[in-house]
Parts: structure tokens; C-alpha cells; sequence
């Protein structure tokens, strides 16, 4: 039996109303896109702790499709520790990640994996026509995210942010030997990959369902980026220490000057060295915050727990 080619990776939290036609979608193009046993296929789900039908329905499929298994986590641990779940089972040479969600359509996987076939090591997608399907809410958050990651990483992609993307299986297993409790899968793949490109992929409206990313996962996505990539807000830190204590240090000099042309008019300035103050100290707030995040996230990688627990996978023996 021929290991597959080519193995989708498919995080599921409560999307019963989108599972059937994502599965009927896919599968008409896994089939009609790779059909030799020598370039074949499989699929797997995690099912990031659904609340709902869909571990039932997902279980289904995989009875009926013995390329289909389900990795099962005994709860809810958010999509990236979903899809390494599915990438510690994954046996095919190309990894291709996809929502459940269908705004980013299946049939767009072959493209990516025909840039695969060229030598790239990984393939992103650039969602085109978002701005008509998205709103502001989402759209700029995730300029934000792009903007930071091309940042931190040094890899000017223009869209960090879509999940169908396509990863050669080196790099693949060199993610799975890094055991950060929190990352940033995209991020992660390119500080291993010497090729990278992304091409264009459609982008249509959510299927059915609510989008899982609020905005607290999109800030504490930020923070991921921040501090599990990049030492620059440590450096920054630094930098606007020095800028502050020379103001500090100008602001003390002018005002030794001014009370000597101005001696009668020095109590005058006590809102204004009030105001100074507080930016000072709003400006520590800020420091220590970065610092704390930084130190708790070292607090959480020395405790050494255990990324995700799988309870079981469904699988046809």
C-alpha cells in the first residue's frame, strides 16, 4: 500500500452546518486531482473538542472512507495545537492546512500543491476579494497581524493570516520537534523553510456557523507573534527608556532655566510636570506588561505540559 502524496489537514470546532459540504467538496477534488495510488490522498480531521454533532458526523466519514481519520481531543485547545495534532498522524509528502469553514475553497488546493511540485518548501495563500467578504472588524486586525509577522520573521508574505497553505514534510516534522505551548504555525514553517511563495486563492463568505476567532484570540495572537519570534519589543523597550530619560533630562534643565527667567511663574508649570508624570508612569505600565508576558510564557514553557491531549482517533484498521 502506497503512503499518500498529498494529506489535508482539516481543525473542527462546532461546525456541524459546514461539515457535509466540506466534505462533498473535498473529496470530488482529492478524487478528481489525485487519482494515481502513487500521488494519493488522505484527510484528517481534529476535532478540537466540539460541543456539537460534529466528532458524530466526522466519525461517519470515517467509516464510510478509510483515507479519513479523526484525531479526538478530550477538549478544546485552539486551532494551531488542532493542527499539530493532526500533523503528529499526517504520512504524506505534501501537508496542506484548510478551515472547515469554506471561505477558502477547497478546489484552490491543487494550486498549491503544483507550486510544491516546483520546489518550494511552503505555499501560502493570498485570499483575493476579502475586502468584500470580510468586514473591517476582520480585515484590520489582520493587516495588523501580517504587518507584524512580515516584521518579526523577515519573510515579506502578504497574508499571514489564511490557513490554506501547503508544507513539504520536512518542514512538517521540524515544527513538531519544537514544543512551544504557543506559536504561530505560518510563522513557525517559514523560520525552516528556504522556499517560500504564496499564490492567490478565492476567498468567498463563511458558509454557515460564527467565526472562532474574537477579538481576544486576535490579540493574544499578536502577542504570540510579539514574543515567540522576535526580541524587538525587549529591544524597544530599551530604546524608549533612553529616549525617556533624555527628555526627562532636557525637561529638567528647561525648567531650571525658566525658573531662573521666570522665578514668579514656576508654580504655574505643576499641570504640566503632572501630565509629564503620568506619561513617565503609563510608560512603565507598558514596560512592565511586555515584560510580564514575557516572563509568564516562560513560566508556562518550564512547566512542560503536555500541548494537547488526544483521546482517541477514528480510524478504519
Amino acid at each position: 500500500m502506497h503512503n499518500p502524496y498529498v494529506s489535508v489537514v482539516i481543525p473542527i470546532f462546532n461546525e456541524e452546518e459546514n461539515i457535509l459540504i466540506l466534505w462533498e467538496r473535498l473529496s470530488r477534488v482529492l478524487h478528481e486531482n489525485f487519482p494515481n495510488p502513487d500521488r494519493g490522498w488522505e484527510v484528517v480531521f481534529t476535532d478540537d473538542g466540539s460541543r456539537d454533532g460534529s466528532l458524530e458526523m466526522l466519525r461517519a466519514i470515517a467509516e464510510e472512507e478509510p483515507r479519513v481519520s479523526v484525531v479526538e481531543f478530550n477538549r478544546n485547545y485552539g486551532q494551531h495545537s488542532a493542527i499539530f495534532g493532526a500533523f503528529s498522524i499526517v504520512a504524506g509528502e505534501v501537508i496542506v492546512t484548510l478551515d472547515a469553514d469554506l471561505q477558502n475553497p477547497p478546489e484552490e488546493i491543487p494550486k498549491l500543491v503544483a507550486k510544491i511540485d516546483e520546489g518550494f518548501d511552503v505555499v501560502g495563500g493570498w485570499r483575493q476579494g476579502r475586502m468584500h467578504n470580510d468586514s473591517l472588524f476582520r480585515t484590520l486586525p489582520s493587516k495588523i497581524v501580517n504587518a507584524v509577522t512580515r516584521k518579526t520573521t523577515g519573510v515579506a508574505l502578504n497574508d499571514y493570516g489564511c490557513m490554506l497553505r501547503a508544507y513539504r514534510r520536512e518542514i512538517v516534522d521540524a515544527m513538531l520537534q519544537c514544543k512551544e505551548r504557543s506559536s504561530f504555525i505560518p510563522a513557525l514553517a517559514n523560520s525552516f523553510a528556504k522556499r517560500i511563495t504564496e499564490v492567490p486563492v478565492a476567498h468567498s463568505e463563511r458558509a454557515a456557523g460564527e467565526s472562532k476567532y474574537g477579538i481576544w484570540k486576535l490579540i493574544n495572537l499578536q502577542f504570540d507573534l510579539l514574543t515567540g519570534f522576535s526580541l524587538l519589543p525587549l529591544q524597544m523597550l530599551s530604546v524608549l527608556g533612553v529616549v525617556i530619560a533624555l527628555l526627562g533630562f532636557l525637561l529638567f534643565i528647561g525648567l531650571v532655566v525658566y525658573r531662573f527667567l521666570h522665578p514668579e511663574g514656576t508654580a504655574q508649570g505643576v499641570f504640566t510636570l503632572f501630565a509629564i508624570l503620568f506619561f513617565f508612569v503609563g510608560a512603565q505600565f507598558v514596560a512592565f506588561g511586555l515584560l510580564g508576558e514575557y516572563i509568564g510564557r516562560i513560566y508556562q514553557e518550564v512547566r512542560d505540559r503536555p500541548r494537547f491531549v488526544v483521546k482517541r482517533i477514528h480510524k478504519q484498521l
